[in-house]
């Protein structure tokens, strides 16, 4: 119960955990940055990083007389925490939000190098919508996160019918889109994965 205190106890400290975990690997944030970002009160700002940091959660270092933040990806729930701000904010939380505007999703899952912001390559995907969707939503949905990002979003989507065959049929995209890193949105991963042998 301790840990599930020292990670969920302010607004704010919420808002710092989806600014860096929603950041590439490693970026360093100075505390007014931070600041702007997440739209917050400095000393608010300020408090929750110093208890971040003595959580094991943040370390700092100095840097021309700056103090700059960086979240530890050895933390001990640094993928369980990944996980909640990948189904709560940005794409992932929009896909969530408004699952039964886009018809009936069997599966949906975005890959972990799109949720850390980290490039892709052309033959990546960054997400996969399985089942009977409604297009123009997905589509709406896609074009607003990749405005806001500014960047293009790489993403699939097919019925579960196709998607069945292409699994059976071990087509090389399916396998190499089924066996990246991952974060469910909707759906069981182990029905997903099911007649994959990885």
């Amino acid at each position: 119960m301790a840990v599930l205190e020292e990670l969920f106890v302010s607004r704010v400290r919420v808002k710092i955990l989806q600014l860096f975990l929603s950041s590439p690997q490693d970026t360093l944030f100075h505390v007014r940055e931070i600041v702007r970002r997440v739209s917050e009160e400095i000393n608010a700002v300020r408090r929750e990083l110093a208890r971040m940091e003595k959580y094991g959660l943040m370390v700092s270092e100095w840097r021309a007389n700056r103090r700059l933040y960086r979240f530890r990806r050895d933390y001990i729930f640094y993928k369980e925490l990944l996980s909640l701000v990948a189904k709560t904010s940005g794409l992932g939380g929009n896909l969530i939000r408004n699952k039964v505007k886009l018809g009936k999703i069997k599966f949906a899952f975005v890959s972990t190098k799109f949720i850390k912001s980290l490039p892709s390559r052309t033959e990546d995907v960054d997400i996969l919508v399985v089942g009977n969707i409604v297009l123009p939503q997905l589509q709406a949905i896609i074009a607003d996160e990749q405005a806001k990002k500014e960047s293009e979003i790489n993403y699939s989507f097919m019925d579960e019918v196709e998607f069945k065959f292409r699994v059976k049929r071990r087509d090389p995209f399916i396998l190499r889109v089924l066996t990246q890193p991952k974060v469910m949105l909707l759906g069981d991963e182990d029905e997903l994965l099911e007649g994959v042998i990885v």
